[in-house]
C-alpha cells in the first residue's frame, strides 16, 4: 500500500498525475492531507477541480511556526501510519510537510510479523538553490537523504544527489510529474465551465505576477522596490499587470500601506483559472519555483525575482532569467525577456513521469 502525503496546493498539483497512475492500474493507496496553508475544506476545490479523490485523512494543522508546524505534522502522520502499516510514504517537493512526513515514515517500523520500516519515495528529489538561508532548502536535502527512492526530475538534480553521496541505485531520472499535471489539468481548465478573469484578458496582451516567498514579502524595502519595478513596467510596455495575490503577501501588502494603481491586485485563483493565466499570459514573473517550471512547459518566458533557482533547467534552455529584486535589474530582465522567442525544449521530460515512479514502486 502507498501513503501518498499532501500538504499544500502545489504537492496536489504534482501528486495529481501520481494519483490518477494508481486509479488507473488499481493500485492500494490512500492520500493524507497535513492542511500545512490551508484547512482540508479550503483545499477541497482543488480535489474537486481536478477530479481527485478526497483524502481519507486530515490533519488541519495550520499556520504554526517551523518547529511546531513540523512537529504536529509528525505526530499526526506517526499514529496513521501504525494504523494503516503501508509499504511505502511517497512526499512531493521542499515543504514542512515533506519534512516531516519523511522523517515520521523513516523512524515507524510498522510492516509485518517483523517490524519492517516504512520506505520513503521522495519525488521532485535532487532539486537545489545552494541557499541554506532558504527553509525549503534545508526541507528538500533533508528528505533526499533519508528516502529509500529518489525520484530525480532531470540528470542535473541526480548530480546533485550523487555529488552528496547518495547512492546510485536510490536515484531514478523520471522527469517531473508536473510535465505531466500541466498537460493533464491544461486539458480539464479548457473543459471548465467556470468564467475566470483569464477570459477578460487578451491572450498574450498582459503580465502575470506571483510573490510569496518570505524573503521578498516581508521585506519592506524590497517588497515596495519590486512593485515599483512592476509599476515601471507596465508603464513602458501599456501591458496590464495582474497579480494574484498570495494570502500572506496581502497581509504583508496591507501592513505596509502599498499600493500601486499600475497593478491590477485579484484575489487567489483555482489552479485551472491560474493554469489558463500561465498559458495565455505574454510573460510571468514570479518567486515560486513550481511557476518556472510551468511557464517553460507552456512556453511562456519568465523573469525569476529571486537571487537563485533551484530549478537551473529553465535558465539553460532560455526560458527564464534571474532577475535578483533589485527593480532595475528586474525591469531590464523583463524588457530584454519579451525579446525572446519561445523555441526552447522543455527539459523536464515527456510527461509521463508518474507511470515511471509507479511502476518502478510496484516493481
Amino acid at each position: 500500500m502507498f501513503a501518498i502525503i499532501l500538504g499544500t496546493r502545489p504537492e496536489i498539483i504534482k501528486m495529481s498525475p501520481i494519483i490518477r497512475s494508481c486509479e488507473k492500474d488499481g493500485i492500494d493507496y490512500f492520500m493524507l492531507h497535513t492542511g500545512q496553508h490551508y484547512s482540508y475544506e479550503m483545499d477541497r476545490v482543488f480535489f474537486e477541480d481536478l477530479r481527485l479523490p478526497n483524502p481519507r485523512y486530515n490533519l488541519d494543522v495550520g499556520s504554526k511556526s517551523h518547529a511546531e508546524q513540523t512537529g504536529a505534522i509528525m505526530a499526526g502522520i506517526e499514529k496513521i501510519l501504525v494504523k494503516e502499516k503501508p509499504e511505502i510514504v511517497l512526499v512531493q517537493g521542499d515543504t514542512n510537510t515533506v519534512l516531516a512526513g519523511a522523517l515520521a515514515a523513516s523512524k515507524c517500523y510498522v510492516r509485518g510479523a517483523r517490524s519492517l520500516p516504512v520506505e520513503v519515495g521522495h519525488i521532485e528529489a535532487g532539486l537545489r538553490s545552494f541557499d541554506r538561508t532558504m527553509p525549503e532548502e534545508i526541507n528538500r536535502v533533508i528528505a533526499d537523504h533519508i528516502s529509500d527512492y529518489c525520484f530525480a526530475p532531470t540528470e542535473i538534480a541526480q548530480n546533485n544527489l550523487l555529488h552528496e553521496g547518495i547512492a546510485h541505485k536510490k536515484i531514478f531520472v523520471t522527469g517531473n510529474t508536473i510535465v505531466d499535471a500541466v498537460h493533464q489539468n491544461l486539458a480539464l481548465s479548457k473543459d471548465s465551465k467556470k468564467p475566470g478573469i483569464g477570459s477578460e484578458l487578451k491572450e498574450k496582451g498582459y503580465f502575470l505576477v506571483t510573490l510569496h516567498r518570505q524573503e521578498n514579502v516581508d521585506n519592506k524595502e524590497r517588497l515596495e522596490g519590486i512593485f515599483g519595478a512592476l509599476g515601471r513596467i507596465q508603464t513602458l510596455t501599456g501591458l496590464p499587470i495582474i497579480f494574484p495575490v498570495h494570502p500572506r503577501t496581502e497581509k504583508m501588502i496591507r501592513s505596509f500601506r502599498l499600493h500601486s494603481e499600475e497593478i491590477k491586485m485579484i484575489p487567489p485563483q483555482g489552479f485551472l483559472e491560474f493554469l489558463q493565466l500561465e498559458a495565455n499570459a505574454r510573460l510571468i514573473l514570479t518567486d515560486s519555483g513550481g511557476v518556472q517550471e510551468e511557464s517553460c512547459i507552456l512556453g511562456v518566458p519568465c523573469v525569476t525575482i529571486r537571487e537563485s533557482t533551484e530549478r537551473p533547467e529553465t535558465v539553460d534552455v532560455g526560458a527564464n532569467r534571474i532577475a535578483g529584486v533589485n527593480p532595475e535589474n528586474i525591469v531590464s530582465t523583463t524588457l530584454a525577456m519579451l525579446k525572446k522567442s519561445p523555441s526552447w525544449i522543455n527539459p523536464f521530460g515527456d510527461g509521463k513521469a508518474a507511470d515511471r515512479i509507479v511502476s518502478i514502486l510496484t516493481e
